[in-house]
C-alpha cells in the first residue's frame, strides 16, 4: 500500500474537488443515457423486425466493441488531451442516438453505426478513469471509484425504469431524442468544468533534461508510447502490461470472479421462465446491482485502506456462494436475496484499486485502466455466453449453481493476487517491476 493511501478519506473530501464533481455529474448523465439508449434501440430493433434474437443483438451491441478498441485503440488515451477525449464521447454518443432515432437506415447499418462507434467507448471512459488519481490522490481516489460504481449501478436502475416510462410516453425515437439531449448536457458540463489537462504522452516526451536518467519503467513506457502508429503502440503497451506479472495478476482478480456473477445474471431470466414468471426478472436483476451499490458505499465509506484490501479475498471468494443456493430452486423472496448477497461482495474490487494504480507506469495510465475496464466488459460477456451455453445442457437453475460453483474456483485460484503483498510498504526488487517492462519494451516490434 502506497503512503498516501494509508489515511482513510471521506466523502466529503472527494465531493470537495470541483472537478470530481464534474466528472461524477457528466458520468451520471451518461450512464443513465446509455442505459436509455440501448432500451429504445433494442425495442426499435424489435418493432422493425419482430425478431427477439436481433432484440438482444440490439441492446448487447453496446458492449461487444469494447474487446475491439481495448485491443487496437487504448494508446489514443494518452495520447489526445482528456477534456477533449470525453467531450468527443459524448458528442458522438449524441450523434449516434439521432442517427439511431431519426436517420431512417436499415437494421443492418444502424447494428454497424453502434459496434463501430462503440470500439472508440473504451478509449473515451479511459481518458475518464485515468483522471480521477491525478485529482484524488491516496485512498482518495478509490474511495472516488467507489462513489461511481454506485452512480453507475443506481443510474442504470433509474435508467430503465425511467427508460421504460419514456418508450411508453415517447416511443423510441423520444427515447433516443433525450439520450441526445443528455449526451449534449454532458459535453457542456465537461466543457465549462474541466481544464484542458495535456495529454500523458505529451508529459513523457517533455519530462527532464535529455540526459536524465529516468526509471526503466518510464523509459519503457516512453520508448511504447512514442510509436507512431496507434495500433501499434497500444498492442505494445497491452503486451508490456499483461507480461508483468503483478499487473496481469490484478487484472485477472478483477476480471474473474465478476465474470461468473455475469454469467449468472444472464441465465435469470431462463430461470424464472421455467418457473412461469419472466416478469420477475428485472426485480433479480435490479437486485444484483442494488447490492452492487451498497457493497461499494459500505465497504468503502467504513472500512480503512488496510482492511479494504485485505477484504478482496474472502469478498471475491464469497461472491460465488449465493449463487450455489439456486440448486435448491429458490422462489422470489429467496433470488432476491441470494442476488442482493452477491452483489455485496463484487466490493471485493475496491481493495484492488490501489495496487493497481501503483503497478502501472503513470505514462501508460489511461491505457492500463482502459485495458482493466475493457477486459471487465468482455469478461462479462464471455461469462455470460458460456452460461447460456451451460442453461442449454442443464437446467437454468443449475446452470446458475455452477457459476457459483467457478466463481469459488477462480477466486480460490487467484488467492495470491487477491490478498493484499506481506510488505506492502517496501520498496519492490530491482528486478521486479520495472524490468519486465523494460525487457519488453526492449523485444517489442
Amino acid at each position: 500500500m502506497s503512503e498516501g493511501s494509508e489515511r482513510q478519506a471521506r466523502f466529503g473530501e472527494v465531493f470537495a474537488v470541483r472537478e470530481f464533481r464534474v466528472l461524477f455529474g457528466s458520468f451520471t448523465l451518461l450512464v443513465a443515457g446509455d442505459t436509455v439508449k440501448m432500451l429504445a434501440f433494442s425495442v426499435l430493433v424489435y418493432g422493425r423486425t419482430g425478431s427477439a434474437g436481433l432484440s438482444a443483438l440490439a441492446y448487447m451491441s453496446g458492449f461487444l466493441p469494447y474487446v475491439i478498441g481495448g485491443t487496437f485503440l487504448l494508446s489514443l488515451a494518452d495520447r489526445l488531451r482528456p477534456r477533449r477525449l470525453m467531450i468527443a464521447g459524448e458528442l458522438v454518443r449524441a450523434a449516434v442516438c439521432l442517427a439511431l432515432g431519426f436517420a431512417g437506415l436499415p437494421v443492418w447499418a444502424m447494428l454497424l453505426l453502434v459496434v463501430a462507434t462503440g470500439a472508440l467507448s473504451p478509449v473515451f471512459g479511459a481518458a475518464r478513469t485515468a483522471t480521477l488519481p491525478e485529482l484524488l490522490p491516496g485512498d482518495a481516489f478509490v474511495l472516488g471509484r467507489s462513489v461511481l460504481t454506485v452512480t453507475s449501478a443506481g443510474a442504470q436502475i433509474g435508467g430503465l425504469a425511467v427508460g421504460g416510462a419514456v418508450l411508453t410516453v415517447a416511443g423510441p425515437g423520444g427515447a433516443l431524442l433525450i439520450t441526445a439531449a443528455l449526451s449534449a448536457a454532458g459535453a457542456l458540463v465537461l466543457r465549462l468544468g474541466l481544464p484542458d489537462r495535456p495529454a500523458r504522452a505529451s508529459l513523457v516526451r517533455d519530462a527532464g533534461p535529455s540526459g536524465a536518467q529516468a526509471p526503466r519503467d518510464r523509459v519503457s513506457a516512453r520508448e511504447a508510447v512514442r510509436a507512431r502508429n496507434p495500433v501499434r503502440a497500444t498492442l505494445r503497451v497491452n503486451r508490456l502490461l499483461l507480461a508483468d506479472g503483478r499487473v496481469r495478476g490484478l487484472l485477472l482478480a478483477t476480471w474473474v470472479p465478476m465474470m461468473f456473477v455475469a454469467g449468472a445474471e444472464a441465465v435469470v431470466v431462463p430461470y424464472l421462465s421455467e418457473r412461469g414468471a419472466p416478469s420477475q426478472a428485472g426485480l433479480v436483476l435490479a437486485a444484483f446491482a442494488a447490492g452492487m451499490a451498497v457493497g461499494d458505499f459500505v465497504v468503502g465509506r467504513f472500512a480503512a485502506p488496510a482492511l479494504r484490501e485485505r477484504l478482496s479475498f474472502p469478498l471475491a471468494l464469497a461472491a460465488g456462494a449465493p449463487m450455489i443456493g439456486f440448486a435448491v430452486r429458490p422462489g422470489l423472496a429467496w433470488c432476491l436475496a441470494l442476488a442482493v448477497l452477491t452483489g455485496l461482495c463484487l466490493a471485493y474490487n475496491l481493495g484492488l484499486q490501489r495496487r493497481f494504480v501503483d503497478s502501472v507506469p503513470e505514462d501508460v495510465r489511461g491505457q492500463a485502466f482502459g485495458l482493466l475496464t475493457s477486459g471487465q466488459m468482455t469478461s462479462q460477456g464471455t461469462g455470460a455466453a458460456l452460461a447460456g451455453l451451460l442453461a442449454e445442457m442443464v437446467p437454468a437453475h443449475l446452470a446458475i449453481a455452477l457459476t457459483g460453483v467457478g466463481g469459488v474456483l477462480g477466486a480460490l485460484a487467484l488467492v495470491r493476487h487477491l490478498r493484499p503483498e506481506r510488505h506492502p510498504t517496501h520498496p519492490e526488487p530491482p528486478h521486479a517491476r520495472p524490468d519486465s517492462f523494460q525487457a519488453g519494451a526492449a523485444s517489442a516490434p
